[in-house]
Parts: C-alpha cells; structure tokens; sequence
C-alpha cells in the first residue's frame, strides 16, 4: 500500500480533513489527527543499532488505548510494529511495504473510531467508504476556546436531596 493509497482510504470516511503537523501529511477528524506519515528521525535509526530500519513509507496510526496496542502487537500483524520513542503511547507504525493493505485499511478505520465523535461514527455505520467525495484540506490549527461550561470544583459541597413532591389535587 502506498501513502496516495492510504490518502484515498482515509478521506473518504466522514469528516476527514488532510493537514501537516510536524512537517507530515496528517490525517484528522474533529481536529484530532488519528494517522500521520512518520519518518524516522535520527534517533530513531540510532536506536535500531545495527538492525535495518523498515524500508519505505512508514503510517503512524492511534489505537484505542495502550492495551489495545498492546493486543494488536502480540497478533503481530506483518509490517505492524513500535518503536522506543511510542513507549506509553498509544499508536503503532506501519510499515506501508510489507503490510498487508486490508489489516492497513481496518486499522485507519479503528484509528478514527479512537477519536471520532459518536455522532460521526454512527454515520461511517450508514455511510460506503468508497466514492465518497474528497476530504477538505485543514487550516491551521486555532487556539483551543475555553469551555463554555465550568466544571464543578473538587471540594464543592454535595448537593441536598430534593424534597419529595406533594400529591396534586384531583379534579
């Protein structure tokens, strides 16, 4: 699979917008990026010694918590792996070359459900994938906005019971 292959695949779920962060293409829904390409820094080739690093494209895509990554690497899907510098985090990397295009596939669509809202992910339920038109290309990233709402304080005083209502008069 290729990186354009990987780009029609991921913009044709709802709401996806192509942007960069850190310099490389990233894929986002809702602002939340769930797959990016990653190349490997210098530290990162350092830290494969005297081991090849995969060659090619390399897919960052987030996972549904560490335990998730942990289950997906014990299966081992082929060009599936991490590397020291994704320790307590949770995403893995994908060899584009070697995996295999369907395991890439079910794992951009599981990387969007970790970050989509609800409302989105019962629409991809109702929605193909396939001809679905183009994703938007993002601006940059605004300033999050303050919640509108504030949270109750950790020390705020529990709230009294309401007084139960009195019977209603029978007409």
């Amino acid at each position: 699979m290729t990186l354009d292959e990987v780009d029609a695949f991921a913009t044709s779920l709802p709401d996806v917008v192509v942007g960069a962060r850190w310099g490389n293409r990233t894929w986002m829904v809702g602002r939340k990026g769930f797959a990016w390409q990653r190349p490997f820094s210098k530290a990162d080739l350092k830290r494969f010694g005297d081991a090849a690093p995969p060659a090619g494209d390399i897919l960052a895509v987030v996972v549904d918590g560490l335990d998730a990554k942990d289950a997906l690497l014990a299966i081992a899907p082929r060009g599936f792996f991490t590397i020291p510098h994704f320790n307590g985090y949770a995403a893995v990397l994908i060899a584009l070359r070697t995996a295999n295009a369907r395991a890439v596939r079910a794992a951009i669509v599981d990387a969007w459900r970790a970050v989509a809202p609800a409302a989105l992910i019962e629409k991809l339920a109702v929605t193909p994938t396939r001809g679905a038109k183009p994703a938007k290309h993002a601006k940059p990233a605004k300033p999050a906005k303050p919640a509108k709402h504030a949270k109750p304080a950790k020390h705020a005083k529990p709230t009294k019971p309401a007084k139960p209502a009195k019977h209603a008069k029978r007409t």
